[in-house]
Order: C-alpha cells, then sequence, then structure tokens
C-alpha cells in the first residue's frame, strides 16, 4: 500500500503541480518576455514535454488507483464517498486531457508549423481554458483526497 501510495501521490502532484505552473507562472512571462512567434513555439514545446509526463502519470494514477481501490478498500461498494469522488473527477480529467490532445494540441502543432501564429495562438487560448478546468478539477480531487476521510 504505502509504495502504490507514493507513486499515486507523485503522479498527481506531477500533473496536477505542473498544470498550476504552466497556467500561474510560466505561461504569464512567456506572455510578458516573448514575442508571439517564439512565445507560441515555446509553449508549444514545453506543452509537448509536459504532456509526455502526463500519459506516464495517467498510467501510474490508473494502475495504482485501481489497485488501492480493489486491493485496500474492497472495490467500490466499500470504498468511502472521497474515493468515488477522487475516481470520479479523475476519470473526467483524463477524459479532458485526451480532448487537449487529440483537438487543440494537434491544431496548435500543425499551425506552428505553417507559422500561422494568429490561429495558433486562438488554439493555446482553447487549451488554456480545458487546462484551467483541469487544474480545477485536480485541485478539488487533492482536498478531496486529503481530508474527505476526516469530513
Amino acid at each position: 500500500m504505502a509504495i502504490a501510495l507514493s507513486f499515486h501521490l507523485l503522479a498527481a502532484v506531477l500533473w496536477v503541480g505542473g498544470m498550476l505552473m504552466m497556467l500561474l507562472a510560466v505561461r504569464p512571462v512567456a506572455i510578458e518576455l516573448l514575442e508571439p512567434p517564439l512565445r507560441i513555439r515555446f509553449l508549444q514545446h514545453t506543452m509537448s514535454r509536459f504532456f509526455k509526463l502526463v500519459w506516464g502519470a495517467i498510467a501510474i494514477l490508473l494502475l495504482t488507483g485501481l489497485w488501492m481501490l480493489f486491493e485496500v478498500f474492497g472495490g467500490f461498494a466499500s470504498a468511502a464517498w472521497h474515493i468515488h469522488l477522487m475516481f470520479a473527477l479523475g476519470s473526467l480529467m483524463v477524459l479532458v486531457f485526451l480532448v487537449i490532445c487529440l483537438v487543440p494540441f494537434r491544431k496548435l502543432q500543425t499551425l506552428v508549423l505553417a507559422e500561422q501564429w494568429p490561429a495558433a495562438g486562438a488554439q493555446l487560448e482553447r487549451i488554456r481554458k480545458l487546462v484551467s478546468i483541469n487544474a480545477l478539477l485536480g485541485v478539488i480531487v487533492v482536498l478531496a483526497s486529503s481530508g474527505g476521510r476526516y469530513l
């Protein structure tokens, strides 16, 4: 249990913390310091690298989460409300991440190659909105999972 929980928490910290870092620090500084072509390329490359880490984090979260759910908590029927909430919101976060990767991020990559900066900027804005939703969901999951059993 300790190893699974440790890896589960590390994966969650990487994903949720990474989203917050991008939204609250990296993006604002990039907007402040970089002209649109360089800023868009920088953010696209940064997200490309981060998204590869998120895929790994999702795999770890699913493997460790499902293992703990069924081996430690006795499945959904025995799990407390905060485990159900964590599973539901985590699943929603994965779906939002899939949408990000399959729609606006793919378009962004194509537009960056074509150097169509205004359209690429519009895709970045769509990604920002979706990442903001996922970051909020992630914060709720962290709060529910860390404090839920005490409520």
